[in-house]
């Protein structure tokens, strides 16, 4: 009697078997749309540096997106970034098409636009500016380092992602756009300024005799985009052959960039020594070193502020930590984060934040920034008077490479 029963109870689960396996390819068969969140999903749940994803399930984030009604692609785009967004982080982010081209041209040595580099509070999602570009529409109106942009053309940036307000921003050379611009207490204040083509030429270098044995190289590096390896090694070089016996590397104001141009400019100082640390997810460490002979091993003085973000504090870290170099200044802007870009099948993109990076002495920059061992504080001011006699970071640079060359004659 048993045999019989469980055998009518296997022909009565059987079909239910059977006809959910045929209906299961239809029912769960993914659209165009739902493919290109999933792949998004993969990607992050594969690469991104935090493996609690923000203290949250990775997966239940991904089925409650696919359960949105993705009629369209617009309609994909929206759930994609607000999927990003429970991650907390304004670096892992979507591209869209035009976005993503236009993110090419940042590094490559030529933009058009009003020239500013811009960053998100994770905590406030306000629009903070870290650095205008020297020479651009930005630099020229007066815009600094950790002004807070209330508003594009009226639109409050707090509704917008990074990458949105950085595409209002951009524009054909000769029109305009109205930022809302905060710094400090005082009142929201509106600056118009007229987008024009901008030449990222990277490095200013200038001999500067001090006396007859002190002779310093000033080199102000603007930013590490594909040309700052090349265009620095060729201001040493000149600088070199014209008789520099000191110098002062400014990288006030430099937003960073690329960060194997950071490395590859740590190297033309340094002879031997890690350059920096890369920690993934995992904990495990890579690391970029330098090995072979430097530009030059002559006194050198770094100036940093709050401006100094990125790369440039890989550069500053890794020379103050090597011994290679003594930082004057403020403490740095604090972006320790590294992010890779990933090409995705609808010709978007997306930026994923992969690791973070330490110094040679495994200081986490994040947020914290490195502190300078010559504290100068300054107020902003215009470009044209950085390295002049009324920049009194740079005149601390000055005498601190007097001093040593005074004691090294001495000796």
């Amino acid at each position: 009697m048993r045999k019989r029963v469980f055998r009518v109870g296997l022909l009565l689960v059987l079909p239910l078997v059977l006809a959910w396996g045929c209906l299961a390819p239809t029912a769960f068969a993914f659209t165009e749309e739902q493919r290109l969140l999933s792949e998004v999903w993969r990607i992050v749940d594969r690469a991104y540096v935090d493996n609690t994803f923000n203290h949250q399930n990775w997966w239940f984030v991904r089925q409650k997106a696919l359960r949105q009604s993705l009629s369209d692609r617009e309609e994909t785009y929206n759930a994609i970034q607000q999927m990003l967004a429970s991650l907390g982080d304004p670096f892992t982010r979507l591209l869209k098409p035009d976005q993503y081209r236009s993110l090419q041209t940042n590094t490559s040595g030529e933009l058009t636009g009003i020239g500013i580099q811009i960053t998100q509070d994770v905590q406030t999602g306000e629009l903070r500016v870290i650095a205008p570009v020297e020479g651009s529409p930005a630099d020229a109106a007066g815009i600094q380092p950790r002004d807070r942009i209330i508003k594009i053309d009226g639109t409050f940036t707090k509704n917008l992602t990074l990458d949105e307000a950085a595409e209002r921003m951009r524009g054909p050379a000769g029109s305009a756009v109205v930022l809302t611009i905060a710094r400090d207490q005082a009142d929201p204040l509106d600056v118009e300024l007229k987008r024009e083509r901008i030449s990222l030429n990277p490095v200013f270098a200038e001999l500067r005799p001090q006396s007859q044995d002190n002779t310093i190289g000033y080199i102000r590096l603007n930013q590490f985009n594909a040309n700052a390896t090349a265009e620095l090694t060729n201001a040493i070089n000149q600088l070199e052959a014209d008789g520099a016996t000191a110098y002062i590397l400014d990288l006030r104001n430099n937003p960073g960039g690329l960060l194997q141009a950071g490395i590859e400019i740590a190297r033309l100082w340094l002879g031997t020594g890690t350059v920096v640390y890369v920690v993934n997810r995992d904990g495990i460490q890579d690391s970029f070193d330098a090995s072979g002979e430097p530009l030059t091993t002559d006194p050198l003085v770094i100036l940093v502020n709050q401006g100094t973000a990125s790369a440039s504090e890989i550069l500053a870290g890794a020379l103050q930590d090597n011994g290679r170099a003594e930082l004057v200044g403020e403490r740095t802007f604090g972006k320790g984060l590294i992010q890779s870009l990933f090409n995705l099948s609808d010709g978007s993109g997306l930026a994923v934040t992969i690791a973070k990076y330490e110094t040679p002495n495994h200081h986490d920059i994040n947020q914290r920034g490195i502190a300078p061992d010559v504290v100068v504080q300054q107020a902003l001011m215009p470009r044209d008077q950085l390295g002049t006699d009324a920049d009194q970071q740079y005149l601390a640079a000055v005498q601190l490479l007097t001093q040593q060359a005074v004691i090294a004659g001495a000796g």
